[in-house]
């Protein structure tokens, strides 16, 4: 029987702009099991990287419920969401978001320095990362020395570095030329196939989503019923494979 870790109902998110409500997410219900990699698939503004900052604790919901590995993420304080987080969740940013003065492994290494592990053990556990993605011969690197698809596999190395649950992704090939894109799409499933790590990806890209085990989709921050596929997403899936 699968193991459910994320669930949430009612689940929604406003922001306040000038004097204007503007509703992010409006009664999201989604359950996602150990194992899942699920894209989360709508056109910008649909809520879909709102809920994946729901998920990571980046964001606090206005409404409804969140529950995380077991968590109730609304009854955590800031400092609890900042250890839960660090210990099981790894994000990887569409654009990097790597330190430009620090080596790839020096990158991969930051998120061990809020554990207890000695000096030694971090580099290894970040040379044992930068290895699993490909990149044991650039770990002496500089961001500017590295082409963006490599950026980006060190950003997925320091997203796994800690062993996390839950491997977070925003538009991951989002800056990235075909080639790299699907370099980090064949990464992220074997991550998912080969260590059973359960990845969400936002994207807006059919042939990204086909790598996923699941696609859910949003509009207008709702979530639509499990198996609904919108017709411009058939346009757009049947318009790149023609």
């Amino acid at each position: 029987m699968s193991e459910t870790i994320i669930q949430t109902s009612g689940l929604t998110k406003q922001f306040v702009r000038d004097e204007f409500k503007v509703v992010a997410l409006k009664d999201v219900a989604i359950e996602i099991n150990r194992g899942d990699f699920v894209a989360l698939m709508g056109p910008s503004g649909s809520g879909k990287s709102t809920l994946l900052h729901l998920i990571a604790a980046m964001d606090r919901a206005t409404a409804g419920e969140i529950r995380v590995l077991g968590e109730d993420l609304r009854r955590l304080s800031d400092r609890q969401i900042a250890a839960w987080r660090n210990a099981h969740i790894g994000f990887v940013f569409q654009n990097f978001n790597l330190i430009p003065v620090l080596t790839a492994l020096e990158n991969v290494e930051l998120p061990l320095k809020l554990t207890n592990l000695k000096k030694k053990e971090r580099i290894d556990h970040a040379q044992t990362a930068l290895k699993l993605v490909g990149l044991e011969d650039r770990v002496h690197h500089l961001p500017r020395q590295l082409s963006g698809g490599q950026e980006q596999r060190v950003a997925i190395a320091r997203a796994i570095v800690t062993d996390p649950d839950l491997i977070l992704a925003d538009e991951p090939t989002g800056n990235l030329d075909a080639t790299a894109a699907q370099d980090v799409l064949t990464l992220l499933a074997r991550l998912n196939r080969e260590f059973n790590k359960t990845v969400i990806m936002v994207t807006h890209d059919p042939h990204a989503a086909s790598f996923a085990t699941r696609i859910r989709h949003l509009e207008k921050g709702e979530m639509l019923p499990e198996g609904t596929v919108p017709k411009d997403w058939l346009h757009s899936a049947n318009a790149q494979r023609s």
